[in-house]
């Protein structure tokens, strides 16, 4: 029995690693005509395996992979998003779970790309990474103004916003974003990411942090803040 539990939690963690979705999944191809993620969490929850076995120890020890290998530079943005999207299908069937309060998710923080940015897709790359190693994510979306950002962090209670810009237009528009959220917020952790920064510009308008890539932002939520 518990070799058949380990061998599970072992098959979900590659299937992520993967991107395999189900048994219908013709990506990979090693993988074709085999189980995925849907069936595999399906199953390890009939076998009674606790649900944050399935997710810390099958789903999370997954996604690290994956977060590592792109933040290495050794898979790229396309194998990242199809095992985000794996991860978001095992997600699905685990939510009552969370909903229930048998996982509990280990904090939540908002996203959002600034004012008089249309662009998301790093954004929601980060959010898919967050969520599938188990964080709570407010997804304000684009375009979003100071105003947005002090609205949501006064009814979400969070103690962390991760501001994006994908143009070198656009993120001077944080300068004044941030100093409106820490005039607010003085405790507010404000994380910046986007194509166009770097940590000099970050601290020039006074954010706590920049991360280049999803697992830097994750390493630094899992083992640095305390909610």
């Amino acid at each position: 029995m518990q070799d058949n539990i380990e061998n599970i939690i072992n098959q979900l963690s590659y299937c992520i690693q993967k991107g395999k979705i189900n048994i219908s999944s013709n990506h990979p191809s090693e993988l074709t005509g085999k189980p995925g993620v849907t069936e595999l969490t399906s199953e390890a929850l009939n076998l009674r395996i606790p649900p944050e076995i399935i997710l810390n120890d099958g789903l999370l020890s997954g996604m690290k992979v994956v977060g590592e290998k792109f933040r290495d530079g050794i898979i790229f943005l396309p194998e990242v998003l199809i095992s985000a999207k794996a991860m978001n299908s095992a997600m699905e069937i685990l939510r009552p779970y969370f909903i229930s309060g048998e996982i509990r998710f280990k904090g939540k923080l908002i996203l959002g790309t600034v004012e008089g940015d249309l662009h998301d897709i790093g954004k929601n790359i980060v959010k898919m990474v967050l969520e599938g190693a188990g964080w709570e994510v407010v997804d304000l979306g684009i375009n979003v103004s100071a105003d947005k950002f002090i609205e949501a962090i006064n009814q979400h209670k969070v103690k962390v916003v991760g501001m994006s810009a994908l143009l070198s237009t656009t993120m001077l528009n944080m300068s004044n974003i941030v100093k409106k959220v820490k005039t607010e917020f003085p405790e507010m952790i404000i994380v910046l990411g986007g194509a166009p920064l770097t940590k000099v510009f970050a601290e020039s308008v006074n954010a706590d942090q920049y991360f280049p890539d999803p697992q830097s932002f994750l390493d630094y939520l899992d083992n640095d803040i305390i909610l």
